[in-house]
């Protein structure tokens, strides 16, 4: 599914791109949880299951330890603190931008458009 050498923000956004995974990460903030308790609320086969929380664990999102049989994950946030630095230069601009609009839209208020 994945190149075996991809960058780590690319496997973080491929991650989180699926709702379902996004929701067993929601889960997981919450505290560790079995495949099982994961697969609840969703009406997926386990083999489906197992294949979200191989991409999750793939890009580093969850770590899944051993417990006599069980294989309980835990969410791993690391790499989204990548993700937020990345974002940050974009809100940055994103707000610069419409900064400048509602400048520009005070003008226009006060009749001063030039």
């Amino acid at each position: 599914m994945f190149p075996r050498e991809t960058d780590s923000l690319s496997l973080t956004f491929a991650a989180l791109a699926d709702p379902t995974r996004r929701a067993m990460l929601a889960r997981l903030a919450q505290g560790p949880a079995t495949v099982k308790e994961l697969a609840e609320p969703f009406t997926l086969s386990m083999p489906t299951i197992s294949k979200h929380l191989k991409v999750l664990e793939r890009a580093g999102l969850i770590q899944r330890g051993r417990e006599a049989q069980w294989r309980p994950a835990q969410l791993h946030a690391a790499p989204l603190r990548e993700v937020s630095t990345w974002l940050e230069d974009y809100r940055q601009h994103w707000e610069a931008n419409f900064d400048r609009l509602q400048d520009y839209l005070r003008k226009i208020q006060k009749g001063d458009a030039s």
